[in-house]
């Protein structure tokens, strides 16, 4: 990630670049697949304008995704570096939107999936160390007694959707994310994630039966 990192400023400094009023209006005006063309052609301010529009929604999603901000970040610049990277093959068969958000999918997917074989790899290292039957770990257990303050409450009830949605596995958490966070249409998702929409609702209904049944105690 660190050569994503690097490239933090560049990138998003792009959306505010020197760009006049003028030009800002015109390019504000312009359709998602019109400021690809212009692109295509070699303008950074069109560019600038497709950043503007998709990065706060596209890091957001990640994060949803991820449940790691600064990762959400990173892939997001990574997106946006691969749209620029592949603008001359982009198709206009579909909308932009649809576009960009497959690409983010299938790198927060890839990164769940490397977390998971380095977890993996972890807990195998972990046990074989633990030879000693001495050997314990003590756990911290929470605190029984009744939540005073309401928004302390409201905001441990937002946490525990994101632990519960982070431990979805990705085949439902991103239909799930793309439709009860995002609020894209099945249409949308079943494009996004390449499958039929009676596959897409499938997944969903499964993962709010998932999270409903980790959920109980803050229902």
């Amino acid at each position: 990630m660190s050569a994503i990192s690097s490239t933090n400023e560049l990138l998003f400094s792009v959306a505010g670049a020197g760009a006049s009023v003028r030009e800002e209006e015109t390019f504000g005006a312009m359709t998602d697949h019109r400021l690809l063309e212009e692109t295509k052609a070699g303008d950074e301010v069109a560019f600038a304008e497709l950043v503007r529009r998709y990065r706060n929604q596209i890091t957001n999603y990640v994060y949803r995704m991820t449940g790691d901000y600064d990762l959400a970040v990173d892939l997001a610049q990574e997106t946006f570096m691969r749209v620029y990277a592949a603008a001359e093959r982009y198709q206009t068969s579909y909308a932009f939107s649809t576009y960009i958000y497959r690409i983010a999918t299938n790198l927060a997917i890839s990164e769940l999936r490397r977390r998971k074989r380095r977890r993996l790899v972890s807990l195998t290292s972990f046990f074989k160390e633990r030879e000693s039957p001495s050997d314990t770990c003590e756990l911290e257990l929470p605190d029984a007694g009744p939540l005073q303050d309401a928004t302390f409450v409201e905001d441990e009830r937002r946490a525990a959707v994101a632990r519960a949605i982070a431990t979805l596995p990705e085949k439902y958490r991103a239909p799930l994310v793309l439709r009860d966070v995002e609020e894209r249409s099945y249409e949308e998702i079943a494009s996004i994630l390449r499958m039929n929409e009676g596959t897409v609702k499938s997944r969903i209904n499964r993962a709010r039966s998932f999270l409903r049944d980790k959920l109980q105690a803050y229902l």
